[in-house]
C-alpha cells in the first residue's frame, strides 16, 4: 500500500510539471507569433526627429503660448511664432534630386522617399513650360539644396491633391521663432528674398504669408532676380487695368476667364501690377498678368 501511494505521488509530481513546463512553451510561441510593426508614420518620423532634434542646454526651444497653432497674422506673433499644444515639427532628410523652382525630392532620415513642394512660393515655371526667369530660379535651387540636409516643417495640411508633401524647407535647424531666424534659415523665404520667386497662398498653410509679402516687397522694389527683367522680358502685353475681387487674393487681367465671373460688388480696379501685388494680391496663375 505504501509503495503503490509512493508511485502515485511520482506521477503526480511528474504530471505536473508536464503541465507546467507545456504552458511555458504555449506562451512562448505565442510571443513570437505576433507581427511586428515595421511601418513608420510621417507623425513618428516628426516625433522621433523632434526628440532627436531637441535643443541644447541653452538653447531657446519654438516658443508656445497656448492651445493652438499660431500664424503670422495673428496679433503679437511673430512671423514664426507658435502658440500650439506641440512645439515645431522638424523632419530631417537629404535633398536627392531638384524638380525645379519650387519642387524637390528628398530622402527622410530612414529611408523613406517623398517629393516636396515648397509653401507659400511659386517660381517661373522651367519643365513642360518655359516661363521668363525659369531657369534661373530651378537652377539656384539646384545649387542651394542638391545633396544637401534640410529639416522640413510642415503647416496645416500635410499634402496637395498630387500627394506631394507640403513644407518650408529649413537649411539650418531655427532656434528661436523671429524674423531673423526665418530670413537667414527659410530657403522658402530665400527664393523670395532674391525675387526667384512669387507669393502664391494657398489656406490652410498660412503660417508665413504675411512674412512672405514683406519679402517679395522688398524684393520687388530692390528689383532683384525676375522683378527685374524688362517689360519685353516678361513678354507680356500690359493691360489698361487689371481686376480683382474684395473675396480673394489674386488679381487678374480684365479678359480672364476668372476675372469675368467676379461679381460686379466686389470687383477692384488696379492701374498697374505693381499696385495689385503693393495691396498684397497674387497674380491669377491662369493669364498670368
Amino acid at each position: 500500500m505504501l509503495k503503490l501511494n509512493r508511485y502515485t505521488l511520482i506521477i503526480g509530481l511528474l504530471s505536473v510539471f508536464l503541465l507546467l513546463t507545456a504552458a511555458g512553451c504555449g506562451k512562448e510561441s505565442t510571443s513570437s507569433d505576433k507581427p511586428e510593426k515595421t511601418g513608420v508614420t510621417l507623425q513618428q518620423e516628426q516625433h522621433r526627429d523632434q526628440e532627436q532634434n531637441a535643443p541644447a542646454p541653452g538653447e531657446t526651444p519654438g516658443r508656445q503660448v497656448d492651445g493652438k497653432t499660431g500664424h503670422a497674422n495673428e496679433p503679437g506673433n511673430s512671423p514664426g511664432q507658435q502658440t500650439g499644444a506641440t512645439a515645431r515639427k522638424l523632419i530631417s532628410a537629404t535633398v536627392t534630386h531638384v524638380v525645379d523652382g519650387d519642387t524637390v525630392e528628398v530622402k527622410l532620415a530612414r529611408g523613406r522617399e517623398e517629393k516636396v513642394r515648397l509653401i507659400g512660393v511659386d517660381t517661373p515655371e522651367s519643365t513642360k513650360e518655359i516661363e521668363p526667369y525659369g531657369k534661373e530660379a530651378s537652377a539656384y535651387t539646384k545649387s542651394r539644396l542638391e545633396g544637401r540636409k534640410v529639416w522640413l516643417e510642415l503647416d496645416a495640411e500635410e499634402r496637395d491633391r498630387y500627394g506631394r508633401l507640403l513644407a518650408y524647407i529649413w537649411l539650418e535647424q531655427p532656434v528661436r521663432d523671429t524674423e531673423a531666424e526665418a530670413r537667414d534659415k527659410m530657403f522658402n523665404a530665400e527664393l523670395l528674398k532674391e525675387g526667384y520667386a512669387q507669393v502664391m497662398t494657398v489656406p490652410p498653410n498660412v503660417k508665413y504669408a504675411d512674412f512672405f509679402v514683406e519679402l517679395q516687397r522688398e524684393a520687388r522694389e530692390a528689383g532683384k532676380g525676375l522683378w527685374g527683367l524688362t517689360t519685353q522680358e516678361k513678354a507680356g502685353k500690359i493691360e489698361d487695368y487689371y481686376v480683382a475681387s474684395s473675396r480673394s487674393k489674386k488679381f487678374h487681367r480684365p479678359g480672364c476667364e476668372w476675372g469675368q465671373k467676379i461679381a460686379p460688388a466686389n470687383l477692384v480696379k488696379f492701374k498697374t501690377v505693381d499696385d495689385a501685388l503693393n495691396a498684397g494680391y497674387e497674380p491669377c496663375r491662369v493669364c498670368n498678368p
